[in-house]
């Protein structure tokens, strides 16, 4: 996500569109709005001190969405604004999604980061969302095939948003 390419690809749809001068591609990236599809660290009972039970993700609870991501607090992350998060949440609840609200693991203990940060280095509004994995990275992750469907009608729904 780092590389050229993603850049490279906004700008050549732009001049295909008769746009595309740099003001313009950067214009695009920051008027564009964008759901960072990863996982989120599902509670784990083995585990419990890792996490925070009314901050975390549990399984059969919706899609999951992580309004800032990171490790010692917000370091190396993003944070998506209150009024995106509004947005999200209002999308969500029209299309009657369900939906979690949750944080990595506990500050200074575990965490995680994605690529949103480098989505809302151009500007862009930028949330990260996904299902809850429990042993995350390990050689059988577990799902919930509830929040799995639920993830997908999330997405949809934001695709058909304006």
């Amino acid at each position: 996500m780092q590389s050229a390419f993603f850049e490279d690809t906004v700008a050549e749809l732009s001049h295909m569109t008769g746009a595309g001068s740099n003001v313009e591609v950067r214009r695009a990236l920051r008027n564009s709005k964008a759901l960072s599809s990863d996982v989120s660290a599902a509670f784990d009972p083995n585990y419990a001190s890792a996490f925070e039970k009314k901050n975390a993700a549990y399984f059969g609870r919706g899609l999951v969405i992580n309004k800032y991501t990171g490790a010692r607090g917000k370091s190396g992350s993003n944070d998506a604004s209150a009024e995106f998060m509004a947005s999200i949440r209002r999308i969500f609840d029209d299309a009657k999604v369900c939906f979690q609200t949750a944080e990595l693991g506990k500050v200074d203990q575990g965490g995680g980061g994605t690529i949103a940060y480098i989505l809302g280095n151009y500007g862009m509004n930028v949330i990260d969302s996904g299902v809850a994995v429990l042993s995350m990275h390990a050689p059988w992750e577990i799902i919930s095939k509830v929040d799995l469907y639920e993830a997908y009608l999330g997405y949809a729904a934001f695709l058909k948003e304006d």
